[in-house]
């Protein structure tokens, strides 16, 4: 059994510019805490200098390691894979943009002593913090998003697509390897696999600081609408049964 407090699983496509500041923070913040710990940079066929900048970070840090598999697969199939290739009893995922900071953690622990399996940060409950809005029209489009994945997808949780989410190791271990989805739509994937296998979800509100260079553009909007469409139609066909993992 590992012991590893924590793992820290940080997506990365073409983010050599962003991540050399997202890394110090999240590297001095840990070195404060007194648990043990792991980063994980999830290269997801960058063609910039991403990779270098995690092997100097891990020179410096021995527990900040990179992980790579090839060409671009999507934000969704990086997390996926970073969440089977760590060891921490708690995964979490966080953006390259550190748009949430790693501190929020410390509002996470509490409820996992409660009992809950899975903490996801989110905008859209009482006391969350938008410090830097997104343009009107791409908050409209998360909210009627939002009530879309609702009607079709994850019941009850108001936000599901901020990137901060932290799940019990054998939580992570029953959901990721069965999703299908590689891209913007993988979150609604995992939280409605995690329902459909009874674990216990908490929303906690956060602070959310956008990015102007976020890489989420319209059309990801659109395309997460059609991938919620396809969990549905993937939970009525089984795919999601025990034993259908995929690699």
């Amino acid at each position: 059994m590992s012991d590893i407090h924590l793992s820290v699983i940080i997506p990365a496509y073409n983010e050599a510019k962003r991540l050399p500041t997202t890394l110090r923070a999240v590297v001095g913040y840990l070195k404060r805490q007194p648990y043990t710990w792991e980063v994980a940079v999830v290269d997801d066929g960058s063609k910039d200098a991403t990779a270098q900048v995690v092997k100097e970070a891990g020179e410096a840090e021995p527990r900040v390691q990179l992980l790579q598999y090839g060409g671009n697969r999507g934000k969704g199939y990086a997390v996926r894979y970073g969440m089977q290739h760590v060891a921490g009893k708690h995964r979490l995922f966080m953006d390259a943009d550190n748009s949430t900071t790693l501190d929020h953690t410390e509002k996470f622990w509490p409820y996992f002593k409660r009992g809950y399996d899975i903490v996801i940060g989110s905008r859209d409950v009482a006391g969350a913090d938008i410090a830097v809005h997104q343009p009107w029209w791409k908050e409209k489009l998360g909210d009627l998003g939002n009530l879309w994945v609702r009607f079709w997808a994850v019941r009850k949780i108001y936000d599901t697509q901020a990137g901060f989410k932290m799940f019990r190791d054998y939580a992570a271990t029953a959901v990721f390897p069965y999703l299908t989805l590689d891209r913007w739509g993988f979150d609604v994937e995992a939280l409605a696999v995690a329902q459909r296998r009874g674990f216990r979800i908490y929303e906690h509100p956060i602070r959310w600081v956008n990015d102007p260079d976020s890489k989420v553009n319209t059309k990801a909007y659109f395309d997460v609408l059609i991938e919620v469409v396809r969990v549905r139609l993937n939970i009525w066909r089984g795919v999601y049964a025990e034993g259908r993992e995929r690699t």
